[in-house]
């Protein structure tokens, strides 16, 4: 078992670059979503979710050049939230247009989440993928996502993301 990698650490200093907000603009919907670090120096994902013009999602990604994972088998996020079924996943290389999703549901205190790399399930545009779950080879990209299908106000707090 190999120690745990931090992949991204939210503290005050915290340099958003590499973050972007993906919402459903992209086919015409009115969605929003921000990323942001609070006054205790986590990362806050939030927004509001809207139905209207085919919408219904916003997506916070972290682009990084892409990592032999090998070793590792488990993400590991830090989060508290609203209550609220979100989206954790992952991409293995750049030019990958598919993402692997594990879906999970925040709790309003502080919790360690430990997502299993084979429990990420393949997904293009909503639609399930007869490929294999995600097997942990290469790492390029990790995401938050949250549409749950209803117009909703939503805000993810993250201390951290990493792999184990």
């Amino acid at each position: 078992m190999s120690e745990a990698l931090t992949l991204f650490n939210f503290s005050k200093k915290s340099n958003l670059g590499q973050w972007k907000i993906i919402n459903d603009e992209v086919m015409g919907g009115i969605s929003s979503g921000l990323i942001q670090v609070n006054e205790s120096g986590n990362g806050v994902f939030s927004g509001h979710v809207s139905l209207k013009n085919n919408g219904g999602f916003s997506l916070v990604q972290y682009n990084m050049d892409p990592k032999d994972v090998k070793k590792y088998s488990d993400f590991i996020l830090r989060v508290k939230g609203d209550g609220k079924k979100y989206q954790m996943r992952c991409k293995s290389g750049d030019q990958q247009r598919h993402s692997y999703i594990y879906s999970f549901t925040s709790k309003k205190d502080w919790e360690t989440l430990t997502i299993p790399f084979e429990k990420m399930e393949p997904f293009f545009r909503g639609n399930a993928l007869k490929l294999p779950n995600y097997k942990g080879d290469s790492l390029a990209q990790v995401a938050i996502l949250i549409g749950n299908n209803k117009e909703e106000d939503f805000s993810l707090e993250i201390d951290y993301i990493g792999i184990k």
